[in-house]
């Protein structure tokens, strides 16, 4: 019993605890009262659901704003007001080249003679 949970769970009062009680208190009816260990499980899921939440809600919000462009694109293109068209070929677009020089340029200095 070295430690002084060891001692209070012994029902033995610790000499740093003995020394702060008053010399008139009856030790036999001195109750010590200890504080429980902290359990960190509560908090621990309560992040994670406000998390979880936090997700599936901006998910809900992305869903819905896709819904409402879509419609809106469809409503507009009915009527008229917007055409909206999606190429799904693979064509590949080619770079546009620089211009090409009728006549290459030569060097002034020329290795070969």
């Amino acid at each position: 019993m070295q430690l002084p949970d060891q001692q209070l769970r012994a029902g033995h009062i610790p000499a740093e605890i003995y020394r702060q009680i008053p010399d008139s208190t009856d030790l036999r009816k001195v109750v010590i009262v200890q504080e429980a260990p902290r359990n960190y499980t509560g908090p621990i899921i309560l992040t994670l659901l406000i998390i979880a939440g936090s997700i599936a809600v901006l998910l809900v919000i992305a869903f819905v704003a896709q819904i409402v462009a879509a419609s809106a694109v469809a409503v507009l293109s009915a009527t008229g007001g917007l055409s909206y068209t999606i190429n799904r070929a693979s064509k590949k677009r080619e770079l546009p080249r620089s211009r090409v020089r009728s006549q290459p340029v030569r060097s002034k200095h020329r290795r070969f003679k």
